[in-house]
């Protein structure tokens, strides 16, 4: 008798057991098949229309497959001109989105780093509480600030420059750098700064040759939230800036769409354009972003 468990072991699980396993990983499979294709599916759209004449994306039923493909819209964005210098504008606002969200990035990656350190490791009154108003400065919806900033801005003589926009963005932008590197820096064992410490380091020297290389994965995986917030913002961009001195991408994609028409050709392209930055970035640095995504599951 006892001989039966050992050698039902020996075969396997039953045919039963091994097709509800298969079951289960269909099932598995065949939602994230679903899953993908209703992700993918509007990206996809995007640059089927990036490429289709206009004649494709006006026709019912729509053409997934453009019967005629063409990268003028592409050329015309990028080296062309047009009549009402939407070209220019728009390269304008792609050199500004890349100079205002670099800028955004350094500032906030340098001052939330510091100060989630500072958090993390430093006790000290009122930490709880301090932490928790800078997060309620990023949750604070958009239209609640815009009219004080728009003021603040104007009276400053800043309006419609890329300095108010870089300081605007880093206000909602560094509180999140300091929660996410706050919590990352705490999976870190405080006895790598016991010893560093010990050997003559001080808290500036401890952040910044031992946290910092040891935080590499999180630091890029934050940065690239962070390009990524300043990168995409709309609202602020859309009533401080009215010149292509300080118009962003955005704004300048929302251009497209005029007064007695819109042009889907172009929003599209601008789309696919707006977002090739980010999905570089995000495979160059592919490796980091992975390991700061799973580093928080282990501590210490």
């Amino acid at each position: 008798m006892a001989s039966l468990p050992v050698t039902a072991a020996r075969h396997g699980p039953s045919a039963g057991v091994r097709l509800r396993r298969a079951l289960r990983g269909g099932v598995l499979y065949a939602g994230m098949l679903v899953a993908l294709v209703v992700i993918l599916a509007p990206f996809a759209w995007l640059l089927i229309s990036s490429v289709a004449e206009p004649v494709d994306l006006l026709s019912r039923p729509l053409h997934w497959i453009p019967a005629h493909i063409s990268f003028d819209r592409f050329a015309a964005l990028t080296v062309g001109s047009s009549p009402d210098d939407s070209a220019q504008s728009f390269r304008a606002a792609l050199v500004n989105s890349s100079i205002i969200a670099s800028s955004v990035t350094i500032l906030s990656m340098a001052v939330g780093t510091l100060a989630a350190y500072a958090f993390a490791r430093l006790h000290f009154p009122g930490r709880s509480w301090l932490i928790l108003a800078f997060m309620a400065t990023y949750m604070l919806p958009p239209i609640a600030l815009i009219l004080p900033l728009y003021q603040i801005m104007s009276a400053l003589h800043l309006r419609d420059t890329p300095l108010a926009l870089i300081i605007i963005y880093a206000s909602f932008v560094t509180p999140f750098v300091i929660w996410i590197m706050r919590g990352y820096i705490e999976t870190i064992s405080s006895e790598l700064d016991d010893a560093a410490r010990v050997d003559g380091c001080s808290r500036l020297g401890v952040l910044v040759r031992v946290i910092v290389p040891v935080s590499a994965p999180g630091l890029v995986s934050t940065g690239l939230l962070a390009f990524l917030m300043a990168w995409d913002e709309f609202l602020y961009a859309l009533i401080i800036t009215q010149t292509n001195a300080s118009k962003t991408l955005p704004v300048a994609i929302n251009d497209f769409i005029g007064r007695h028409g819109v042009d889907f050709g172009l929003l599209a392209t601008g789309g696919v354009i707006a977002a090739l930055p980010p999905v570089i970035i995000a495979f160059v640095f592919q490796r980091y972003i992975v390991a700061g995504l799973t580093a928080g599951s282990v501590k210490g």
